[in-house]
C-alpha cells in the first residue's frame, strides 16, 4: 500500500499541556495577524487527556498568560487551593511541620486542585475551536530524517501487525506527517525525545536525568469528609529518609480523593517495590480514617522527569524542538511541572511563529534563547541543587535547600550535579536487607492485577510486544541473580513475570526459566526503560490508542 503523506508548517507529538499550549498559542499568533499557519497534534491515547495523569496541584501563572479569560472560559480548573498542609510520617503518627521552616518553593497560596486529565480535554478542545487538527488514537513510531540530518516529521505506527511480525486483514498502513517544524511533548521518557536527545547529543553538556515514579489512585469518600481544596503532602514514612520521595493527598470536587506517592527511581533497595509502598501509605492512621468508608475509582501511574537545571539537554535540533517533560522543566523543589511545560509551549511557538513569518533561517536557536530568559529559567535556577541535596536524605536534603534560598534569594553559587542515571545506584540484592510486603486486605490495600481495570487499560492481544529487550539472556544472566529480579517489582503494572518450568510465576534463582511479558498490562510509565539495572529495556509505542484511558486523573 502507498504510504500517504500529509504536510503541515508545524506538527507536535504529544497532546499534553506543552503541546497544546503551543498550538494555542500558535494559532492566537497567526489570527491575530491574520496570517494562515497549519498545525497538527498527533496523540497516542484513544482521546486527549485518555494518557495524562498527575496529583494535581497547578500553578495557574502559565495558564493565564496563554488564555487570560480562563476562569470564564468553561474551565475544569474550580477548586482553590483551601488549606496547605506538609506532615513528617512516623508508622502510626504525622507530625505537622510548620509553614516557616519550609520552603517557599513549597507552599500552594493561589493554586489549584485539578483532575490534569480534565485540564487536557479542554485545551484541546480550546485547541480544536483554533483550527487545530488533532489525530487521536495515533502514535509517533519512527522519525522522518532528510539527507542533511533535518527533522521533517514522523512516520505514525501501523495497525494491524499481528505477533509474528505479519499483517492482518485489518492492515493499515503509517501516514507520513510532514512539517517545517516538528515539536517533541511525549511526556516523560519519550520515545522519540530520547532518539533525538541520543541522535543530535543534546545531552553532552547535561548531567545524567533523574527521574521519579508516581503512583496514584482516585477515591470517592462520603460527603462529611470532602473537604474540597484541602492538600497534604507528607515524607518519611513509608519510604524512609533515605529515599527520595513523599506522599499526596488531595481533596477535589465531587467528593473524591486523590491520593500517591511519589519514589525516586534513583532508590538503591532492589527489594523495593513503589506499588507495595503506596499500599502501606494508605494503611496510616491519618489516610485510613479517610479512605476505610470510600470507594477506589481509578488507578494509574506514570513517572516524571525532575533532574532539574543541570540535567536538562539542549533544547532544539534542526527542524525541531523538546517541550515539557520530554525536555525535563519540571521543577522538583515545587513538585510542579504542568505550568513550565505550558510557558515552554508558549515560548517554542512565538520562536516558531516568528521564523515561519520571516523566513529567516527556520531554526529554533531563539527557543533556547528565550528560554535562558523566561520565568522557568528562573524558577529551575532557583531549584538547580534541589534533587542532588534531596539525594544526601530527606531531613538534611530538606534542611540545606531551606539554608540555601534563605542564604542566596537569587541564583546561588553552588553547584551539585546529579552522578550517573537511576538505574546504575540499584544495589545487588544479598547486600541490602530483603523487604516482606504483606498480603493485600482488599479493602485499602490492593495487588497490581486487580488495580489494572480502574486504569481502564487495554491493549489489543495480538499486537507485538512494545517492550524490548536489547539482550534476551541478560534478565536471566544479571537480573535474577545479581538484583532478583526487580522488573516484577518496580513496575506497577505486574508486566513482568518469571517462569518457573511449571508455568508458575517465580523469583527463585534455582526455578527460574523465562522471563514472560504481559505487553498488554502496560501503563506507559516506562519504568522499565529507566531503571533496568542493565538498561536493558526498551519501551516503544504500541499501537495507536492502547494503553491507560484516564478519567478525571
Amino acid at each position: 500500500m502507498k504510504i500517504e503523506e500529509i504536510n503541515y508548517d508545524v506538527l507536535i507529538v504529544g497532546a499534553g499541556p506543552s503541546g497544546l499550549a503551543a498550538a494555542i498559542k500558535l494559532k492566537q499568533l497567526a489570527n491575530q495577524d491574520k496570517q494562515k499557519i497549519s498545525v497538527c497534534i498527533v496523540e497516542k491515547a484513544s482521546y486527549v487527556g485518555g494518557h495524562t495523569l498527575s496529583g494535581a496541584v497547578i500553578d495557574t501563572s502559565s495558564l493565564t498568560e496563554l488564555l487570560p479569560d480562563w476562569k470564564n472560559d468553561n474551565s475544569p480548573i474550580t477548586t482553590p487551593v483551601t488549606e496547605d498542609s506538609f506532615y513528617y510520617l512516623s508508622s502510626k503518627y504525622a507530625f505537622n511541620i510548620p509553614t516557616f521552616l519550609l520552603p517557599d518553593t513549597l507552599k500552594n497560596d493561589g493554586c489549584y486542585v485539578v483532575s490534569l486529565s480534565e485540564v487536557v480535554k479542554w485545551l484541546g478542545t480550546t485547541a480544536e475551536n483554533l483550527g487545530v487538527d488533532i489525530f487521536t488514537g495515533y502514535t509517533a513510531k519512527n522519525l522522518l530524517i532528510s539527507a542533511n540530518n533535518v527533522i521533517e516529521g514522523i512516520e505514525t505506527g501501523e495497525f494491524g501487525i499481528l505477533k509474528n511480525g505479519t499483517k492482518s486483514d485489518n492492515y493499515t498502513p503509517p501516514i507520513h506527517l510532514k512539517a517545517k517544524f516538528s515539536f517533541f511533548a511525549e511526556g516523560s521518557r519519550g520515545h522519540l525525545g530520547k532518539k533525538l536527545i541520543k541522535r543530535y547529543k543534546l545531552d553532552e553538556n547535561s548531567s545524567p536525568q533523574s527521574y521519579s515514579l508516581g503512583i496514584k489512585e482516585l477515591w470517592e469518600v462520603p460527603k462529611s469528609l470532602s473537604k474540597p481544596g484541602k492538600i497534604f503532602h507528607g515524607f518519611g514514612w513509608p519510604l524512609g529518609s533515605s529515599n527520595y520521595g513523599g506522599s499526596f493527598l488531595y481533596h477535589m470536587n465531587n467528593f473524591q480523593i486523590s491520593i500517591g506517592l511519589i519514589v525516586g527511581l534513583n532508590y538503591k533497595n532492589p527489594w523495593l517495590s513503589p506499588f507495595e509502598e503506596f499500599q502501606k501509605l494508605k494503611k496510616h492512621p491519618k489516610i485510613e480514617k479517610l479512605l476505610i468508608n470510600g470507594k477506589r475509582i481509578g488507578y494509574g501511574a506514570r513517572t516524571i522527569t525532575g533532574g532539574g537545571l543541570f540535567s536538562l539537554p539542549k533544547i532544539y535540533f534542526p527542524g525541531g524542538a523538546l517541550l515539557g517533560c520530554d525536555a525535563g522543566f519540571l521543577n522538583p523543589a515545587k513538585i510542579k511541572g504542568t505550568h513550565t511545560a505550558i510557558k515552554s509551549g508558549i515560548i517554542v511557538a512565538k520562536a516558531a511563529y516568528l521564523e515561519l513569518k520571516t523566513k529567516i533561517d527556520f531554526s529554533l536557536k531563539s527557543y533556547q534563547e528565550d528560554f535562558l530568559s523566561s520565568s522557568i529559567y528562573t524558577e529551575l535556577t532557583k531549584a538547580k541543587n534541589f534533587k542532588s541535596f534531596m539525594n544526601k536524605g530527606m531531613f538534611l536534603g530538606g534542611t540545606l535547600f531551606k539554608a540555601e534560598r534563605l542564604l542566596f534569594s537569587k541564583e546561588s553559587p553552588l553547584n551539585f550535579k546529579n552522578e550517573k542515571e537511576d538505574h546504575l545506584y540499584l544495589k545487588k540484592a544479598k547486600k541490602v536487607k530483603k523487604i516482606k510486603y504483606h498480603k493485600p486486605d482488599n479493602k485499602l490495600s490492593f495487588d497490581r492485577v486487580s488495580s489494572l481495570p480502574f486504569s481502564g487499560t487495554n491493549h489489543r492481544d495480538d499486537q507485538p510486544v512494545h517492550l524490548l529487550l536489547s539482550n534476551k539472556e541478560t534478565p536471566l544472566k544479571v537480573n535474577i541473580p545479581l538484583f532478583r529480579g526487580p522488573e516484577t517489582r518496580y513496575c506497577p503494572a505486574a508486566v513482568y513475570e518469571y517462569i518457573s518450568p511449571t508455568g508458575q510465576p517465580t523469583n527463585d534463582i534455582n526455578l527460574v526459566k523465562s522471563l514472560e511479558i504481559n505487553g498488554q498490562n502496560c501503563l506507559h510509565c516506562k519504568a522499565c526503560d529507566i531503571k533496568d539495572p542493565s538498561g536493558n529495556i526498551n519501551w516503544i509505542t504500541p499501537e495507536g490508542g492502547g494503553g491507560p484511558n484516564y478519567e478525571r486523573m
